[in-house]
């Protein structure tokens, strides 16, 4: 790591605030009725921002709707203390996976990066399937967005070596 990145590091924020969004038509139906959700993605999504000393302020299921993810990302920019969101789910090509068309209009700069880095990580799991995701990352008011997918597996990549360790430097940047 260079010494610049040392420096931007240290300067940048300890404790972040994430909102995370599960993006799934099933699971908001399930909520819906009353039944009872299990979403083991978000559960390690939680789990791991949590054992890393940062804060959940909460966690939504919204359905793969681009009007319903619009929203959820328009309401994020409106809360002052948060820092970093993830939307979960609906990256992949069927076409009800939406995630991506909702969000990428809005953010003022995308980080490319990301999306590249997950698909490398997910190949050494994965292999040549890991071309299916179109995770990708970016930034608007100042917050830092992550469009990932909702397998378990995926979700501990992303959040375990990209997401957690590069968030604070990214947010450090986003409020120059």
């Amino acid at each position: 790591m260079s010494e610049t990145s040392k420096q931007h590091k240290e300067q940048a924020p300890k404790k972040l605030n994430f909102a995370i969004y599960i993006c799934s038509t099933s699971r908001y139906h399930q909520m819906e009725k009353g039944e009872n959700v299990s979403d083991l993605g978000g559960d390690t999504i939680e789990k791991l921002i949590q054992t890393s000393g940062h804060a959940v302020l909460y966690r939504k299921i919204v359905l793969d709707d681009k009007t319903m993810i619009t929203k959820a990302f328009e309401d994020c920019l409106t809360v002052t203390d948060l820092d970093v969101v993830i939307f979960s789910g609906g990256t992949g090509i069927t076409p009800t996976d939406v995630t991506i068309e909702a969000v990428s209009p809005l953010l003022e700069k995308t980080l490319l990066g990301f999306g590249e880095f997950f698909r490398r990580l997910s190949f050494d799991e994965i292999g040549q399937a890991a071309v299916l995701s179109r995770a990708i990352a970016g930034v608007a008011g100042g917050k830092a967005f992550f469009c990932i997918p909702g397998s378990s597996n995926a979700v501990k990549i992303a959040v375990e070596k990209l997401i957690l360790p590069e968030s604070p430097h990214i947010i450090k940047h986003a409020r120059e």
